[in-house]
């Protein structure tokens, strides 16, 4: 950090047994309190002062945040009670609270999590990684949609190995296909990503961005010659966690990997084009797979891995010549650095070089694409009008807008500037009536409000609803105070104040509707 040391706020999750009895992958959820203990050392050796906040919920992470002075945010978040994602939503949060946090921020969180989001994003730009096939829960596994071969079975939005055992790993299809399918779904309610086995060697890549530049840390290797024939080499669960178990005492790290230079230079190469990708910052863990011909695969990134002293991202450290207090030095500098306008790169989102108002040329309303989904999540995370609940059925309408079901009930559209979502609207028709349209969301970022993108989204879905036939929109919304802007916009754009009913969404919070005829 420069100059004298500011105060830092380290926030991180409560182990879900703690919080609420929960002791599924207990395990996996306790390793935060490890990264906790040793980011705070590190911070003592260094005479960076600074407290510590554990959260449970979204909801905790905004009560924290608000009441919290410090400008910097160490974020060791790395699952919260409600959605599996939400999370991923804590670095928007920081800086809808005017605050900078350490490690990436929330569109590559949530990108990465969805391993079969992410795993399009890296084959987008040219990566190779294994052929795999999604089931939804309630879909049935249809075997042409499958890559052929040996297959693992994972949950598609989960993390630290969880939901992977060595029965995930399936060499004839039937039973235990089927079964390793509906565990996920059962477990976890969530797709099960199919996904092509590749039995070869497994490779960590450790990546930072320190000092103004990138730094591919010396790669490790998973050793996994103790394993008898046949046994599935992963890294699952036990591997990671369970410290009595097999795998976890016969899976060593061998760092730096004996590779051919010719295959470290190509994985080193792919480690960099993978963060990229997915838009990563500070720090953040690639792995993969070499096939029998030492061809790499990339498995999957993660950009928030454990950096507890005793794991693999630590010892790469270590292995690269970078002390733990240096490391964490370097991501509160980073952070620090966000915190400066002038090292913040110029983009929509951020409000640089946006013009107090804009033309109807300079916003492009589309409708919205899988790409603009983070940015959505993101912007309504930091406009601080929804409550938790709220985001995760807004998250639920964009995915089932998302879903690519041909005139579907939602519509879904999305206000772009400069290639970027800065606003988004979801209409449409209400059941059981003639010609009536239901405008469910609209939102734009913060610092876009007031700069004409609102109406240009609500004037593409009246034209959109007239041009379907619609007679009549309707538009619901709070009657808090925080909501009188919103209102005053509504009333501009021509529509008329219909009802009012007290305590409707909670005790002191009305339903406002507004109705506007469009024939």
């Amino acid at each position: 950090m420069t100059g004298k040391p500011q105060s830092v706020l380290i926030v991180h999750n409560i182990p879900r047994a703690a919080a609420s009895g929960d002791s599924a992958f207990a395990e996996s959820d306790e390793g935060v309190l490890a990264e906790v203990q040793a980011v705070s050392a590190a911070m003592n050796t260094l005479g960076v002062p600074h407290r510590i906040e554990g959260v449970s919920t979204l909801a905790d992470v905004r009560a924290v945040l608000a009441a919290a002075g410090e400008r910097i945010v160490f974020n060791l978040v790395e699952s919260l009670q409600g959605g599996v994602d939400d999370c991923n939503f804590v670095p928007a949060l920081c800086r809808a609270f005017a605050k900078a946090c350490t490690g990436n921020d929330s569109p590559a969180l949530i990108l990465s999590l969805d391993k079969w989001q992410s795993k399009a994003a890296l084959q987008a730009h040219g990566l190779p990684t294994a052929a795999a096939a999604v089931i939804p829960p309630g879909a049935a596994i249809r075997e042409d949609q499958l890559p052929p071969g040996a297959i693992i079975v994972k949950p598609a939005c989960t993390d630290a190995s969880e939901g992977i055992d060595a029965a995930s790993v399936i060499t004839q299809r039937g039973a235990a296909l089927e079964a390793a399918v509906r565990r996920v779904h059962d477990q976890f309610h969530q797709p099960a990503l199919v996904e092509q086995y590749i039995d070869g060697r497994e490779l960590n890549v450790s990546v930072i961005h320190r000092d103004g530049r990138l730094q591919v840390m010396p790669m490790a290797e998973i050793d996994f010659s103790a394993f008898k024939a046949g046994q599935p080499r992963i890294l699952d669960y036990a591997a990671k966690w369970l410290s009595d178990s097999f795998a976890f005492n016969n899976t060593p790290r061998v760092i730096p990997a004996p590779l051919a230079p010719s295959v470290a230079s190509a994985v080193r190469d792919l480690a960099l084009a993978a963060w990229h990708a997915l838009g990563c910052q500070d720090y953040a863990r690639v792995d993969f797979r070499l096939d029998g011909a030492n061809k790499p695969y990339v498995l999957e990134i993660n950009p928030n891995p454990d950096i507890s002293p005793d794991d693999g991202f630590a010892a790469a450290l270590e292995a690269g010549g970078i002390g733990y207090d240096h490391f964490v030095a370097a991501m509160l500098a980073n952070a620090e650095a966000r915190l400066t306008p002038a090292t913040v790169a110029a983009s929509p989102a951020q409000g640089n070089s946006v013009p107090a108002r804009l033309s109807k040329s300079d916003v492009e309303v589309r409708p919205t694409l899988p790409a603009d989904r983070a940015a959505i999540l993101r912007l309504l995370a930091e406009t601080a009008f929804f409550r938790d609940d709220e985001i995760v059925v807004a998250r639920e309408v964009l995915d089932d807008a998302l879903a690519g079901v041909e005139n579907g009930h939602y519509k879904s559209y999305s206000a772009v500037l400069e290639g970027q979502a800065v606003g988004w609207v979801c209409f449409g028709l209400t059941p059981c009536t003639i010609g009536t349209y239901d405008i469910y969301w609209i939102a734009v970022a913060p610092n876009m409000q007031g700069k004409g993108v609102g109406a240009a989204l609500m004037a593409k879905a009246e034209t959109l609803i007239a041009a379907s036939g619609g007679r009549l929109a309707i538009i619901e919304t709070s009657g808090r105070e925080i909501y009188n802007p919103t209102r005053k916009f509504y009333l501009k754009l021509g529509y008329d104040l219909a009802a009012d009913i007290p305590d409707f969404y909670a005790p002191a919070d009305s339903k406002v509707v507004y109705t506007k005829k469009l024939d």
